[in-house]
């Protein structure tokens, strides 16, 4: 299969950029890159790396599942939070037919409409539970551990209303759970209601589990090549495996951000898809880069202030939105560009009319083509004015190029961890928030910090 490449070009000094990397300063790095990335192969499948051994897993279980259920739903939802909900956010935009959900149930396949419902505002719930025909829709639970605010709320809500569309026994048929193997609330509800339970490894953070059955579950059941996603990220794993330094993608990634936040103070990492399909690869991105590496010590309990902020962005769309900041404002950015080598669909510009004239450039080129042109021409506008990027290509966007490329991001944030000397694995602020959220709703034992939030 061709691979996804990247292009370090602009990211070097030379030129009009004055503040890039060196190749003294490449080679360096060189040996913490490998040192990091050793670490990273030491500990795979270990502690929170459970999620290095995904792409080897069998979906057999998924896809048996999705195929006993074809046709039997007219719509899915996802009641998630975080990696719960970006991860099959990020594979439905990537993967499925734009407009999936107003495409009539033929065109679908009879493939089930996608909701994934990750936040719990009322008025958008409501919304989405009036709309929904309850009696043709299969709800699929995320939760760890089962205590979950936000999804677990969503779970009674959508449990109560289900109980009396369906009736309380028939409650099962429309629901379906993932969650940790061997513990936890939600295992404990699906023992004892009889609701079907996918498993989620203890060892794999929520940021970390779009190849599990968090992504891969959905994607089956509306029809995504999950063999494909996982053969992606099983030859994404061997080119990793088989490379070192900077020929390696995931050091290669990690090293680029590292020295531009470390030597130049760039600390905000701008992911910029030319592609509409990979728009929330970036928003999947943001989760897996900020909440992994944003840390205020290291393993050695030592204030680090660590962590680049990562900002998402969409081209063609905010070159008319941020592009006047990123080149002109302050020189805190590194910007990687996603584009894709071959779009799946060709549209051709007509050549416009006498009175139209100054639009003749346009005509006859394909919009394609028009998307790559301004791909390359902000890169190298950005160049102009001393701003760095790199850019990450995939052949075309399908299951298994996606797969190699989110396995490559979250590897490179391992890789990066390791750089940083911090443990990309934990989210000691989430769960500070998490603890204050349980004493202000009146969990029992949270009763003394209720008493010290104002």
């Amino acid at each position: 299969m061709d691979r996804l490449s990247l292009d370090l070009a602009r990211c070097m000094a030379g030129g009009t950029i004055a503040r890039g990397l060196t190749p003294e300063m490449m080679e360096a790095l060189r040996p913490r890159l490998d040192e990091a990335l050793a670490a990273v192969h030491a500990a795979a499948g270990t502690g929170w790396l459970e999620w290095t051994e995904l792409p080897a897993k069998d979906p057999g279980a998924l896809v048996s599942y999705a195929a006993a259920n074809h046709g039997r739903y007219d719509a899915l939802m996802v009641i998630g939070i975080g990696g719960s909900a970006l991860g099959p956010i990020a594979l439905a935009t990537a993967l499925l037919p734009f407009y999936w959900n107003e495409l009539s149930p033929t065109r679908r396949r009879h493939m089930p409409r996608l909701y994934v419902l990750d936040n719990v505002d009322p008025d958008e719930t409501v919304a989405l539970l009036d709309r929904l025909d309850l009696e043709r829709t299969l709800v699929n639970v995320i939760s760890k551990s089962g205590t979950t605010g936000e999804s677990m709320a969503g779970y009674l809500i959508i449990k109560q209303r289900l109980e009396a569309v369906v009736g309380p026994r028939a409650v099962k048929e429309h629901l379906v759970f993932t969650t940790d193997p061997a513990g936890g609330t939600l295992r404990q509800i699906g023992n004892e209601t009889g609701v079907p339970m996918f498993d989620l490894g203890p060892g794999i953070g929520g940021r970390f589990s779009v190849l599990s059955p968090v992504g891969l579950l959905p994607a089956a059941l509306t029809g995504m090549d999950v063999s494909g996603l996982l053969a992606g990220a099983a030859d994404m794993a061997s080119w990793i495996e088989e490379s070192a330094g900077w020929d390696n993608p995931a050091c290669a990634f990690a090293g680029v951000q590292y020295l531009n936040d470390v030597e130049f103070r760039r600390r905000i990492s701008v992911m910029m898809p030319y592609s509409a399909h990979l728009r929330d690869i970036a928003d999947w991105y943001r989760q897996l880069w900020a909440e992994s590496l944003g840390k205020s010590v290291d393993r050695k309990g030592r204030p680090i202030d660590c962590g680049p902020t990562p900002v998402k962005s969409l081209g063609v769309t905010d070159q008319h939105s941020q592009l006047q900041l990123y080149a002109e404002g302050p020189d805190d950015k590194i910007i990687t560009f996603l584009g894709v080598g071959e779009f799946a669909q060709t549209l051709q510009i007509p050549a416009p009319g006498p009175e139209a004239e100054a639009l003749s450039y346009l005509g006859g080129h394909t919009l394609g083509g028009l998307l790559w042109a301004e791909q390359r021409a902000t890169a190298w506008a950005l160049a102009q004015k001393g701003r760095p990027s790199l850019t990450i290509t995939v052949p075309k966007v399908e299951a298994r190029s996606v797969g190699a490329l989110m396995y490559m991001l979250e590897m490179a944030t391992a890789v990066a961890g390791e750089l940083y000397d911090i443990d990309a694995f934990d989210q000691p602020g989430v769960e500070l928030s998490k603890k204050a959220t349980y004493a202000l709703m009146g969990r029992a034992g949270y009763e003394d910090l209720a008493g010290r939030i104002r």
